[in-house]
């Protein structure tokens, strides 16, 4: 009676196996060991870089301290050796690196003498949270239009589209976002313009601080957005009027295949392709290009932080910062080709780099 289940667990678990097997020696998972062994390797060289490359910078953290009279000489040297300031280039280096591999440790900042990580782990989720909200808003407003426009080619929609992409192409996010902010003073207090919530926001409920977030996000959202969008819009525009050209949408459409389909199923799975490529890249500039705004705006993110810690040669501190510039690069092209390789399986990620 107890061997007819006990046999149908030996066969589950045997199928199993051969699926976790089957996964583990499978082409995509190879080819991630692979990208992420070439990571590695990368993350060496620019750690490399970007260590000397802060010490090219003149003075130190110490200099602000130097040129006060009131700190002592004694005094001076006891921070140089609690920083570790008194020793050689090299050897700081090699004593970061040793933390990171073996204890994940970037070291302590100088400013705030609070470990690195806690302070990352502070301002990442504010940071990711308002350059991810402007990556859904641009997507999901430039890639329409971009369709429209392709489809409407040299038609009054396609041309006003076209004026529009090339304004917001053409203003910086700086001045964007300094509109903005003109913006919500001529309409005060519509938009708030300083912080990530309001006064009252511990004395909310769940819904309420959740509106109240979204609320501040929506100046700095559309800061990030404009030129993004506009850029995506013209690239989408293109694409799509390549392939639409090519001889197999004419042989569709010689077939009799609605319109519709025609554009939707088959030239846009094709033309959407180098755009998924992008995404790699935006993900990386999730940092870069939420700087400026995060400054304007006094959104608590890594923006504002990076900036403080470069004018005060807080080394450890923008080391760290770099160091996950270059990991949300490699990570961000990784998914952007195992994203490219389920939008259109034809792709082999053996023919990739």
């Amino acid at each position: 009676m107890t061997s007819a289940p006990a046999s149908s667990r030996s066969i589950q678990a045997t199928s199993l196996v051969r699926r976790v097997a089957a996964f583990l020696t499978s082409e995509t998972m190879l080819y991630i060991v692979k990208r992420l062994l070439q990571a590695l390797l990368t993350l060496l060289l620019a750690s490399v870089l970007c260590f000397f490359v802060i010490q090219l910078a003149p003075g130190d953290f110490l200099s602000q301290y130097r040129q006060n009279p009131q700190i002592s000489a004694d005094t001076l040297k006891q921070l140089e050796i609690q920083f570790g300031l008194d020793k050689p280039a090299w050897q700081q280096y090699w004593k970061w690196l040793a933390q990171v591999v073996t204890q994940f440790n970037f070291g302590v900042s100088f400013t705030y003498q609070r470990p690195v990580v806690e302070l990352l782990w502070e301002r990442i989720p504010n940071t990711l949270l308002l350059s991810i909200a402007s990556i859904i808003v641009t997507w999901t407003i430039a890639i329409p239009l971009g369709i429209i426009s392709a489809v409407k080619e040299n038609q009054l929609v396609d041309k006003v589209l076209r004026v529009l992409s090339y304004l917001g192409q053409g203003i910086p996010t700086f001045v964007t976002g300094l509109l903005l902010l003109f913006l919500a003073q001529m309409t005060a207090p519509m938009f708030p313009v300083g912080g990530r919530t309001s006064i009252n926001h511990e004395d909310l409920i769940w819904i309420g601080k959740v509106l109240d977030i979204g609320w501040h996000m929506i100046l700095p959202t559309l800061a990030l957005s404009i030129t993004s969008f506009a850029g995506l819009q013209r690239l989408m525009r293109g694409q799509l009027l390549d392939v639409l050209r090519q001889d197999y949408i004419q042989t569709a459409r010689a077939k009799g295949l609605p319109e519709n389909r025609v554009i939707y199923v088959h030239a846009l799975r094709n033309a959407i392709n180098p755009l998924i490529t992008i995404l790699g890249f935006e993900f990386a500039s999730l940092l870069v290009g939420s700087f400026i705004v995060e400054n304007l705006f006094n959104w608590p993110g890594l923006g504002r932080l990076t900036l403080q810690a470069v004018l005060a040669l807080d080394q450890f501190l923008v080391m760290a910062i770099l160091m996950m510039g270059a990991v949300m690069l490699i990570v961000g092209n990784l998914l952007a080709d195992l994203a490219l390789v389920f939008v259109d399986p034809r792709i082999k990620l053996s023919e990739i780099n």
